[in-house]
């Protein structure tokens, strides 16, 4: 008999009760069971698993690889799928693996790479892959400077942290003065120059940004699945343009994106991210963990997480293509079961209970970007 697979999820976006389904729904039919932790006790993530619970807060990096250690050891967990404090679990892969568990991330040479997207821009130029202008900027002038370079070329400035994920602090500079324009509309990535300058002159530190020339659609984000030979098992692009959202295999997206999986060992599921500078692509951004839209390729008949899950236990899944290209679609959000009490109930394990086939909870939340639908 086969046994069970464990797999965790650390306090991961709403989008991977996706990725939680698909592991249930793996091809082998193999049971799968699901541990889930986050600090928000109405995390759709939470209800979806099997056994949860909240995560204690203000933990240091440190001691949140002893608490994942802990969890590990008490609730059997195979497979380890880090996102919180990923840098800080990977470090300790070898302690992890000591207690049967398998880690599905990259390796910490990796993850340090594409933390700092000035370090990741200047390690993937030096392999040939294209990269677009960039400045890194701590205070006005500097951002000023910038600024002006690039719209003396005829472009739009923007900027965003140089460390962060999921388009936090992304903003593009205009020169028009905020007015009832502003008020009037829905919530804008635009904001003045001279309100960023105010703001930096008020700032009590530096900042750390990356000015670069706004980059113009289609986005190609190439989810990749890497083994820990380097050796790439599955690179297929998802394209964004504007409402419209489809797939690619064209090898102007494809090849850059296996040269920096294979190239820099982001071992298991990563997705690199591509848009247009002028007439060709450049690299945008690479994220050393899986795209919260990684589900979406079971519109082309791939179930990577759980091909994914086989490559951490050993089991190679070999080469994953898609056996067709799914038709164009767009992505609406969806209600998702809460559990019905704020803290998690837990599974008993102990009395080997059924699950019940239907979802006690009644409350509900809205999982963003979630469900495709077809155009």
């Amino acid at each position: 008999m086969v046994s069970r697979v464990r797999v965790w999820l650390n306090r991961t976006y709403a989008e991977n009760v996706f990725f939680m389904d698909q592991l249930r729904r793996n091809p082998a039919d193999r049971a799968v069971e699901i541990h889930a932790t986050h600090g928000d006790a109405d995390s759709p993530v939470l209800a979806a698993a099997d056994t949860a619970e909240l995560e204690p807060e203000g933990l240091s990096p440190a001691g949140y690889v002893e608490y994942a250690l802990d969890q590990c050891q008490r609730r059997g967990i195979d497979v380890f799928v880090p996102r919180l404090h990923q840098a800080a679990v990977v470090a300790h892969r070898a302690e992890f693996e000591a207690v049967g568990t398998a880690l599905l991330a990259p390796p910490p040479e990796a993850v340090a790479v594409f933390h700092d997207k000035v370090i990741a821009y200047e390690a993937v130029q030096a392999i040939g892959v294209p990269v677009p202008p960039w400045w890194r900027v701590r205070g006005a002038e500097e951002l000023v400077a910038a600024v002006e370079e690039l719209e003396a070329a005829g472009h739009k400035a923007c900027f965003k942290p140089a460390s962060g994920a999921g388009g936090v602090g992304f903003r593009v500079i205009t020169r028009s003065p905020f007015s009832m324009a502003q008020l009037n509309g829905f919530p804008s990535p635009y904001v003045p120059l001279d309100m960023v300058l105010d703001a930096l002159a008020q700032a009590e530190e530096e900042v750390d940004w990356l000015v670069m020339p706004r980059l113009e659609q289609p986005e190609v984000s190439v989810d990749c699945l890497t083994g820990p030979d380097n050796r790439i098992r599955m690179a297929v692009g998802r394209t964004k343009n504007g409402r419209r959202r489809g797939f690619t295999l064209h090898e102007q997206w494809l090849e850059p994106a296996r040269a920096i999986a294979e190239g820099f060992g982001l071992h298991y599921l990563s997705n690199i991210q591509f848009r247009m500078f002028g007439d060709r692509p450049v690299l945008m951004d690479v994220n050393t963990r899986p795209a919260g839209g990684l589900h979406q390729l079971s519109l082309c008949g791939i179930n990577a997480p759980w091909a994914a899950v086989r490559l951490a236990l050993g089991e190679d899944p070999g080469e994953v293509a898609p056996p067709f290209l799914g038709q164009d679609y767009t992505v609406v959000s969806g209600p998702r079961p809460l559990r019905s009490v704020t803290v998690p109930q837990q599974r008993l394990e102990e009395t080997q209970q059924a699950r019940p086939a239907v979802p006690a909870p009644i409350n509900s939340v809205e999982v963003r970007a979630g469900q495709a639908l077809p155009l």
